[in-house]
């Protein structure tokens, strides 16, 4: 069938523009396409990579690897928040992460994220060379950190959790998952504002795989450009999550393709970020996807 030469809308959402210029320089832009946020456990027991990090040595090895790979970001945590998991003392979690941070920011100009929800990890990840905070818990479980992120002028982002980590999938309910995950967030994100958090700065992530069934994760990625009417940029970190495990009948070491799929899926939808642990792979399938969007007015 040949082209009437009319000129149709693309069957996916419209990424808004966000650009945020960050405190030690550098800047976070999504103009040309998604950013990539490399993960890096510094952990015992994170789900997929537990352990493999803990030395910081090995995580140094693995942040600078997955820089030269094109990550635009390092999101370093050293807490787990898989299924089950009990909380870190803030102590602990600082003997992980900083000296991690300190070596990357002295190595890599790319900008480090502190994955954590605790003021004073943050405070002190902030100092040691982080950029930007990564609050799983959206201020709940320390309301403090919205002021360490309006004083130090980091993007903070807010991720929609029911219930703890020790706690979130026994039984997640919900009457419809996207608009209750969504107004939740809006009242993370009012919080953040409160504390002085400019809303250009405020990312939301709608917490895939913390606290929703297979079914709820996957509505969520589905209608994931929803998200975007909470005027703040979206991020979405499906990697190797159990949901991929479902439906492909595969082990957390097996679920690369899944993985990747999920990643093509929230960049169409206009995600913003998306937090892998496959650096290099995930990257090709952003660039590919974003050149899908863009039809006859990509470039190279």
């Amino acid at each position: 069938m040949g082209s009437s030469g009319g000129q149709t809308s693309a069957p996916w959402p419209v990424r808004a523009p966000w650009r945020v210029e960050l405190a030690r320089g550098g800047v976070l832009d999504t103009e040309r396409r998604a950013l990539v946020m490399g993960v890096l456990n510094v952990t015992p027991d994170s789900f997929s990579d537990g352990g493999q990090f803990l030395e910081p040595d090995s995580a140094v090895r693995r942040g600078l690897e997955m820089a030269r790979e094109g990550a635009d970001v390092l999101d370093v945590g050293a807490e787990s928040t898989r299924p089950g998991s009990e909380p870190v003392p803030a102590g602990e979690e600082k003997r992980r992460v900083l000296p991690v941070i300190q070596a990357l920011a002295g190595q890599s100009e790319v900008p480090i994220s502190i994955d954590t929800q605790k003021a004073d990890v943050a405070r002190a990840a902030l100092q040691a060379g982080a950029q930007i905070i990564n609050d799983v818990s959206a201020l709940r479980t320390d309301p403090a950190m919205g002021e360490v992120a309006a004083r130090s002028g980091a993007p903070l982002c807010l991720m929609h959790m029911q219930g703890e980590p020790r706690t979130m999938q026994q039984r997640p309910t919900y009457g419809e998952v996207v608009s209750e995950v969504r107004s939740w967030l809006a009242l993370r994100v009012e919080e953040a504002v409160r504390a002085g958090v400019p809303r250009e700065k405020v990312l939301v992530d709608p917490g895939f795989g913390f606290g929703k069934t297979v079914q709820h994760n996957l509505e969520v990625l589905r209608r994931l450009g929803e998200f975007a009417h909470l005027g703040c940029a979206v991020l979405i970190g499906t990697s190797r999550k159990s949901t991929i495990g479902a439906v492909l009948g595969a082990g957390p070491g097996e679920r690369l393709y899944g993985t990747l799929a999920t990643v093509a899926c929230a960049v169409m939808a206009g995600a913003h970020v998306v937090r892998v642990h496959d650096v290099g792979p995930a990257l090709e399938v952003v660039r590919m996807c974003e050149a899908v969007r863009a039809g006859m007015r990509w470039c190279a």
